[in-house]
């Protein structure tokens, strides 16, 4: 069958939009065909610098033939409605059309309308165009007198289609005055000269034979392998960079390795500092020495060309920047050093963290009262004096030179500068380490000190922004409070911390609230019941409520049921996330056994019986049972057993013993089963029928202590 061939060859296109737009091309144009009954077998896009392209393999020569049926008015219609009918049918006279009879609407016309399919080669010049047009680049240009526009000056489009071993044809059509041909070009460089094509093959290996390789991720391999190869000719290990390499597969169509050298005095600088440097400025890749497990004063640059002085002029003209931009960084490491940490912080009070949440010399102090009241309150066990000087001073490489010119090692700059101060490690350590985790994979703090600074600063950050209703919409989330939120669900049960979330927000919720002036005791507040519909006592809630999606999220995303974790969260005062997560996979161990299941399929019953009933009497049925109206011995043992049941969960509950708890409400399977074997709860005598009724109520209150039977499915 037929292949397409589509290549559009611009100046160059930012690395950064590349794969997408590879993917995009291949979504618009494929979706097309098969909108339009073109089903093909495979397609698959390519994109360098200087081109964007698509092969579709696989597809019929044309359209097949379709019939429409037109449905008319009735026979006798009014001549306008016929006339109209002829028109809109591509009829001449009405004779062409047939009768068709309905058992309730009469006879009416129906016109068969033949559609021819048109060539394939028609529909992709009409289809490709548009495509062209619309195309949906982040950042798009227009150039000289066209209206087209992309994302780079588009100067050619190759389009052919055609079955193997034959001669394919070029699709005709034209954008902007640039008519489709097979003709394109190869390296800007090595082989200007323009060349024509037939299909993907010969498409691929005449690119390759002037000096372009197509395929994005053998681009990539070859970097890869040959920086690997020259790391190791000198002895050296390449520092492998995922994010670097995508990047720099997207700057070159023929991929060249070299290694270039800087001074050994600027070895001095930490490892990051000169890494960040390298790959911010020059895009190269550093070298490490196994031996020290240090950076070695080596670098790999990719060039784009075979220079015919073997790459000495590209590696010196790197080599000199990389010499410029390095001086810069040791004079901001070498600055930096010159001034404590604490002398910074005077510098914060004058820049604002939030308008609505003050400087960040308040929120330095709030972090710092909050840390220090975790560890009062036994929540971390780690030293009150070091807690509170690392809070002080976790933010203050912000105000650092090198992290003025890379952000992105906050913290990690701190903990150096902190190290060079001959602070305590664990100060140290929490410089860097408060921020973390700052991702699903990055790695939780387990250092006290970092923990319970980790925890304060995130903390702070939900409950400033709840108090401020700035919160996540949607997929928007433009303060990564998701991501802190589950910060703190991790760095708690990673730990194995008891926190009391609902105290905890309280201490903060207060210190924001102290800020404005006020002198309330927020404790006592939130737990007014006359406050308890106050918009702020609902905020809390709502915080309380947001990390309880999240951590459904992070259970989830582990193989938990997110229905055990609805039921348990339903309880009151499920505010320890560390029990909540025991206790739910207690009840996931119980409901997987047979007790479990048929206990469980118990409780519906018991729950539907009564929920129809206080439907039909419009009230209530809420135990106590009556002993004296216990006539049948299968309601008297379940009664007897609901309270021993009842009993022994609440001990263990409060014991925290969450699997005797499970083993305690297994007891309940075989009264609760008896009980619907032996009685009749809907007993004609009235006195009866309330009071086994309210045995089942029973039941539901006594899984209660356990969860909230009613939100688990299957």
């Amino acid at each position: 069958m037929p292949d397409l061939l589509l290549e559009l060859f611009s100046e160059e296109i930012p690395a950064r939009m590349q794969a997408q737009a590879a993917e995009a091309l291949k979504k618009l144009v494929t979706d097309a065909l098969v909108e339009r009954g073109l089903i093909y077998e495979g397609a698959k896009a390519f994109v360098t610098p200087r081109r964007l392209a698509l092969s579709v393999h696989g597809l019929p020569g044309r359209q097949a033939d379709q019939k429409e049926e037109k449905k008319g008015p009735r026979v006798g219609a009014p001549e306008g409605a016929l006339q109209g009918f002829l028109k809109s049918a591509g009829l001449a006279s009405i004779d062409q059309a047939t009768i068709q009879s309905d058992p309730k609407k009469g006879d009416f016309y129906v016109a068969v309308i033949e559609k021819k399919g048109l060539p394939t080669p028609d529909v992709i010049a009409e289809i490709v165009p548009d495509i062209i047009r619309r195309f949906p680049w982040p950042k798009s240009m227009r150039w000289g007198s066209g209206t087209l526009r992309w994302v780079r000056p588009l100067h050619s489009i190759v389009a052919t289609f055609g079955a193997e071993g034959d001669e394919p044809e070029v699709v005709r059509f034209e954008v902007d005055g640039i008519e489709a041909s097979n003709v394109t070009r190869g390296h800007r460089f090595m082989a200007p000269t323009p060349f024509t094509v037939k299909r993907l093959d010969d498409w691929m290996a005449k690119l390759e034979a002037a000096k372009v390789v197509a395929d994005r991720e053998r681009r990539k391999q070859i970097i890869l392998n040959d920086a690997k190869d020259l790391a190791l000719a000198a002895g050296l290990e390449l520092v492998e960079d995922e994010g670097l390499l995508e990047e720099v597969c997207g700057l070159v169509e023929w991929p060249v390795v070299l290694m270039g050298a800087f001074e050994e005095r600027f070895l001095d600088i930490p490892d990051e500092v000169i890494r960040a440097t390298i790959r911010a400025n020059q895009k190269c890749f550093v070298l490490r020495n196994p031996e020290t497990g240090r950076l070695a004063n080596r670098f790999l640059l990719i060039s784009n060309l075979v220079a015919s002085d073997g790459g000495r002029a590209i590696v010196a003209g790197n080599e000199r920047v990389i010499r410029a931009r390095l001086s810069d960084a040791k004079f901001f490491w070498d600055t930096d050093r010159a001034h404590k940490l604490d002398s910074r912080l005077e510098k914060f009070k004058s820049i604002t963290f939030h308008e609505k949440l003050g400087s960040q010399a308040e929120r330095i102090a709030r972090i710092e009262r909050l840390a220090v009241q975790l560890v009062e309150s036994g929540v971390v066990k780690a030293n009150i004096s070091d807690v509170s000087s690392a809070a002080r001073l976790a933010k203050a490489d912000l105000l650092t030179e090198v992290v003025g010119e890379f952000p992105e090692l906050q913290g990690l700059m701190g903990r150096y500068y902190a190290e060079g101060e001959k602070l305590p490690p664990e100060v140290a350590a929490a410089c860097e380490d408060h921020y973390k985790p700052q991702g699903p994979n990055d790695r939780v703090p387990t250092a006290p000190v970092s923990v319970a600074v980790a925890l304060a600063d995130k903390i702070d950050t939900l409950v400033g922004f709840w108090a401020i209703d700035e919160k996540p919409t949607g997929s928007k989330d433009p303060y990564a409070l998701r991501r802190a939120a589950l910060g703190v669900i991790r760095i708690v049960l990673e730990n194995g911390l008891r926190v009391d979330l609902r105290e905890v927000c309280l201490v903060s919720f207060e210190q924001h609230y102290h800020r404005h002036g006020g002198s309330m005791d927020m404790r006592v507040y939130f737990e007014s019941a006359s406050n308890q519909k106050n918009k702020t006592f609902e905020t809390l809630a709502d915080l309380l409520s947001f990390f309880a999606d999240r951590l459904k999220v992070y259970l989830r995303d582990r193989g938990a049921r997110h229905d055990l974790v609805d039921a348990v969260f339903a309880l009151e005062g499920q505010d320890d996330l560390l029990l909540v997560v025991r206790r739910v996979e207690a009840l996931g161990r119980f409901l997987d056994t047979e007790d479990g299941k048929t206990l469980l399929a118990g409780y519906r019953r018991a729950v539907n019986i009564l929920r129809i009933e206080e439907k039909k009497d419009g009230r209530a049925f809420t135990g106590p049972t009556n002993a004296a109206l216990l006539k049948e011995p299968a309601e008297e043992h379940l009664a007897a057993a609901i309270e021993d049941v009842k009993a022994r969960v609440k001990k263990a509950v409060a014991a925290e013993d969450f699997a005797a708890a499970m083993t305690a409400l297994s007891d309940l399977r075989a009264p609760v089963d008896a009980f619907f074997d032996a009685v009749t709860v809907n007993d004609k005598e009235a006195a009866l029928r309330e009071n086994r009724l309210k045995l089942l109520d029973e039941i539901r209150a006594a899984t209660r202590g356990i969860a909230d039977f009613d939100l688990i499915q299957g």
